[in-house]
């Protein structure tokens, strides 16, 4: 069971990675330089059927993973094309998270087996309704600033003094540190960029998402050749030397709603 929830973490994260860099940041990027910006994002007030996001989490520059995110909230699926690095170079694995199932397969193959793991896949429509117009007043405990550049608004958080943990690590050990959460939406206030940074006196994470685009067809189909993934060996990849501490604030669910200290 904890080498399942660990996988699940890391998959999301990855997702999400697995639902937060390179690349043109099209929301704050001026399309025609001569004249006013045009905000390529928009919603309309309307919760996006897809998205297409650009996601890396790293720990400095030894390691940083990269992927690039197709979510169909319908659906209620997401498939990920992710880079890791590895010793000399990197490998590019996909994910497909589509009916209570993770997928894993190398990006390199077009036919299968795909590795299979049972996951409880999360109601993906509540991230949709987030990313229409996400609700910066809920978060408190932060010191804030706000800056505006064109129609792109950027909400900064951060608090000090914060428990951190280690997403892979033992949950019952933790260490200081501090947060720094920047939000940026577009024109109608919809999610454009979200960046997370988690610090203590050893180790950066810093997970960062960035929107390409809204309401693209994404099209995600069920893998049929299929492989089990044996919980052991998931359980001794997450735990391997090579994957990095990956701190994350310990009383996550709880921390925006906290008090300044």
């Amino acid at each position: 069971m904890a080498a399942k929830k660990r996988f699940m973490a890391l998959a999301l994260a990855a997702v999400a990675l697995a639902l937060t860099a390179t690349g043109v940041v099209l929301a704050a990027t001026d399309s025609n330089p001569g004249g006013v910006a045009k905000d390529l994002l928009v919603l309309n007030g309307f919760p996006p059927s897809s998205a297409q996001l650009l996601v890396s989490l790293s720990t400095g520059a030894n390691f940083t993973l990269s992927a690039n995110v197709a979510a169909n909230f319908r659906a209620n699926a997401v498939d990920a094309v992710v880079n890791i690095p590895t010793v000399l170079s990197s490998a590019s694995i996909e994910l497909r998270l589509v009916n209570n199932h993770l997928y894993a397969r190398s990006a390199a193959q077009s036919s299968g087996p795909w590795m299979d793991a049972k996951v409880k896949t999360p109601a993906l429509f509540g991230v949709a309704l987030e990313l229409t117009k996400p609700d910066v007043k809920l978060i408190t405990g932060f010191q804030e600033t706000v800056t505006k550049s064109g129609y792109a608004t950027t909400y900064q958080f951060y608090r000090d003094h914060v428990a951190l943990t280690n997403l892979l690590g033992p949950s019952t050990t933790s260490v200081l540190g501090s947060v720094r959460w920047t939000i940026t939406v577009g024109s109608q206030g919809e999610a454009t960029k979200s960046v997370v940074v988690v610090q203590s006196k050893r180790v950066t994470t810093t997970l960062s998402v960035t929107v390409l685009s809204y309401n693209h067809p994404v099209h995600i189909a069920t893998p049929t050749s299929v492989k089990a993934i044996p919980l052991s060996v998931i359980d001794k990849l997450l735990t391997s030397k090579s994957i990095p501490a990956l701190l994350i604030p310990r009383n996550l669910t709880s921390l925006s709603q906290a008090t300044l200290s």
